[in-house]
């Protein structure tokens, strides 16, 4: 409805000769009193024209009276220059007929199809368990996925393992408990036990072999509830011969110089701060050279999108791997998003809670504490560009204070009030069924108007976060449309017997309800319980 609108505002604009269209933009109301949908194009226009912006806007509003759409019931120009657009009662009505017949369909779009998507997350190195920054990154990662499912984008959820390199080494070290050791903690004395008479590459490799296959990905897989369509191997990029073609392709496009010995490659022409050695002097590869290599992989799988949702310390790495790209002849879109750091905080205070090493809190740990649907949503409340503060008191409340059950609670309140009548049906309930309506002319009160606006705007939202990754929509989202309808619930009686007309009308509500909080908590990754 929203781009529907937009492009009712386009026409108006060049039709009253007022602008080419590019002025136009449309937000939701601040509050439902101004209407569903707001515009200030009038006050952008005037600006632009040197006019008065009530003018500029009367005008667009007495042109959309003419020409506008049936589905508004009216708009109405605002100071300083807003025009507002209050969406129809029968469009709000019909709505939840549509629900209904849609079902989960209902909020799905095409607006993907074709567009291959590699979606690369988490990849943390073998050397340890994952620490509340990938667990960040990982449920961010995820929901992103399910948002381009719902899309019909054809994604590729990819963790790439650094399997091969100095990090095996340091860990053969750690393994060893040699004067070169780095990690420390209970799982390296487990592996002491089991490789520690080993040598150090072997130690190395065991090592960070036995922590991805029993560590990495059990967290993953069971507690995080993520699945990954590939673990790309960086041994096995090198081993195909890959990381060695893309240092030749590179080589051949002449941005490659020899110095001091090393081989550089011109990163700095293409975007870089400075240029970077692929090669050292000793003839040894390094990260940038795999890094190549990966690049080249993912071109040769034909994506058109390369999404890297990539750690706080991994900013560096943006400029480089851009200009990689680049060179090696990339024509898609290339997206970085960057998972800034996560506190654990309990009263105000930060929480040490792991009995693992030092400092560092995993994010397995913190499931096991409050639970993967808690940890989730709260880490999805936050944009991954914002430091956040993990609030342990307020996770681990069993109650509506916390944001999860609020919303787990709405969800098996419907449920609840479904099974009520499935238990004891009403004479009206069949007809109005082989009606393919629910009376739906009968949702007057400003509850029941208010929770229909609230659904209306799902499919609009899933678009949206589809093309801005603002997942941290969700989750807000989920909590408004559990508020309203909770107070909907605590206006409206919903199952009447000396009203079956409107007890019917109210059901189709309710279900329309949980069809769409349901697929809410299914792209956030969250279950819908139907009790509690």
């Amino acid at each position: 409805m929203r781009k529907e609108l937009e492009n009712l505002l386009k026409k108006a604009v060049l039709e009253l000769q007022l602008g080419d269209g590019t002025e136009v933009t449309v937000d939701y109301a601040r509050h439902e009193k101004f209407g569903d949908y707001s515009s200030n194009v009038a006050m952008v226009l005037a600006k632009k024209l040197g006019k008065n912006p009530m003018e500029v806007a009367d005008k667009i509003s007495s042109w959309l009276s003419v020409h506008g759409s049936q589905q508004f019931e009216k708009n109405e120009v605002v100071k300083p220059g807003y025009i507002n657009f209050y969406l129809s009662k029968e469009y709000l009505q019909k709505k939840v007929a549509e629900i209904n017949k849609l079902g989960e369909k209902f909020g799905a779009s095409e607006i993907g199809k074709g567009i291959k998507i590699n979606n690369e997350f988490i990849s943390a190195n073998p050397t340890g368990p994952l620490h509340l920054g990938n667990g960040r990154g990982g449920f961010y990662g995820d929901s992103l996925s399910r948002i381009f499912c719902q899309t019909e984008f054809a994604v590729t959820n990819e963790y790439y393992i650094n399997d091969d390199g100095g990090q095996v080494i340091k860990l053969g070290h750690s393994v060893l408990k040699d004067s070169e050791a780095v990690y420390i903690g209970d799982y390296i004395d487990e592996l002491n036990k089991k490789y520690g008479k080993l040598s150090l590459e072997e130690a190395g490799q065991k090592s960070a072999k036995y922590i991805l296959e029993n560590i990495i990905k059990k967290t993953i897989e069971e507690k995080m509830k993520i699945s990954f369509d590939n673990w790309f191997s960086e041994k096995n990029l090198y081993a195909s011969g890959q990381v060695d073609e893309a240092v030749e392709i590179l080589k051949n496009k002449n941005v490659t110089y020899e110095k001091d010995g090393a081989l550089w490659l011109a990163t700095s022409k293409f975007g870089d701060d400075k240029d970077r050695v692929l090669m050292k002097a000793d003839g040894q590869k390094t990260y940038l050279a795999s890094d190549c290599g990966y690049i080249l992989n993912k071109i040769e799988r034909k994506f058109d999108k390369i999404i890297e949702i990539w750690g706080a310390d991994h900013h560096g790495y943006i400029n480089r791997f851009k200009a990689v790209a680049k060179m090696l002849g990339f024509s898609g879109e290339l997206k970085f998003i960057i998972v800034q750091l996560v506190r654990l905080v309990k009263n105000g205070q930060e929480v040490k809670m792991s009995k693992r090493a030092g400092n560092v809190v995993y994010i397995d740990e913190l499931i096991d504490k409050v639970g993967q649907d808690v940890a989730r949503f709260f880490f999805l409340m936050y944009s991954p560009d914002t430091h956040m503060n993990f609030d342990l008191k307020l996770a681990e409340e069993k109650s509506q204070k916390n944001p999860v059950y609020y919303v787990q609670y709405a969800y098996a309140r419907i449920s609840s009030i479904l099974k009520k009548i499935q238990e004891h049906p009403l004479p009206i309930l069949s007809l109005s069924r082989e009606r393919g309506t629910g009376g739906e002319g009968l949702l007057i009160h400003e509850k029941e108007l208010s929770l229909i606006r609230e659904l209306n705007k799902f499919p609009e939202l899933v678009e949206e976060i589809a093309e801005n990754y603002e997942i941290h929509k969700l989750p807000y989202y989920a909590i408004k449309l559990a508020d309203k309808f909770h107070s909907f619930y605590n206006e409206c009686r919903v199952i009447d017997e000396n009203n079956l007309e409107l007890t019917s009308a109210r059901l189709m509500l309710v279900k329309a309800v949980k069809i769409v909080l349901g697929e809410t908590l299914r792209l956030i990754g969250v279950e819908a319980p139907i009790r509690m």
